[in-house]
């Protein structure tokens, strides 16, 4: 499990109360951007495309300024994290194309939306927004920093192929455990590992790794949950 925490504690004991064991190693560490400034208003409606987003603006003094403004989530779990007084609430279907498709969909031309968003993004609402003459302006609350080294119950799993699946929900884990696996030279043991991906660019830098890969029929948990076993 390679996701930042509280997630990847979550995700294990959903794991363990299905029977099985997990390896936890948060290859990511999520910190906050205090002196971000909010763009200047007004704004149509609010962008959210990650869980890290969403609680990262509940902590935000500008939040006030926000709510009562329309929410357009890029899936289930970044909704439920998103703070309260935000109507209405629209969930796209799990992914950043799913959420581009919904802006389009329900906002006019010539609306603003504050895609409020971390450092490292896979999507720029802002350039696959424009087509459709709607604006979206950069609200970077926080930053996801890469782990330096796998940890040694890691590598000692992965050596002696006592991991059958390894879930991974964005491209940047899974670039960084590629990297970080080329570096400790053990990238041939990542071989036998079967990886389990939300979306093909999730897979993308696993499979450049030469890592089996198998992609989730949709990009959310339960998602990854359904190819456990098949």
């Amino acid at each position: 499990m390679t996701r930042p925490r509280p997630d990847a504690e979550a995700t294990a004991e959903r794991l363990r109360a299905a029977g099985h064991e997990a390896i936890l190693d948060p290859l990511l560490s999520v910190e906050a951007i205090p002196d971000a400034r909010l763009p200047e208003g007004p704004f149509d409606a609010v962008a959210l495309t990650s869980v890290n987003g969403a609680r990262a603006l509940a902590a935000r003094e500008e939040l006030a300024r926000l709510t009562g403004l329309p929410l357009y989530a890029v899936g289930k779990r970044t909704a439920a994290a998103a703070p309260s007084g935000f109507s209405p609430v629209h969930v796209a279907g799990g992914d950043g194309a799913a959420l581009v498709e919904l802006l389009r969909e329900k906002l006019p031309r010539g609306a603003r939306v504050l895609h409020v968003a971390g450092e490292e993004r896979a999507v720029e609402l802002s350039r696959e927004l424009a087509p459709a003459g709607i604006a979206a302006e950069l609200f970077v609350i926080y930053r996801a920093v890469p782990a330096a080294t796998l940890s040694p119950a890691t590598l000692d799993a992965a050596q002696a192929r006592r991991i059958d699946a390894a879930f991974h929900f964005s491209p940047r884990t899974a670039a960084t455990l590629a990297a970080l696996a080329q570096a400790a030279g053990a990238a041939a043991h990542f071989r036998h590992i079967t990886h389990l991906c939300f979306s093909a660019n999730v897979a993308a830098p696993l499979a450049a790794a030469g890592w089996p890969t198998r992609i989730a029929a949709e990009p959310t948990e339960d998602g990854l949950f359904a190819l456990l076993g098949r």
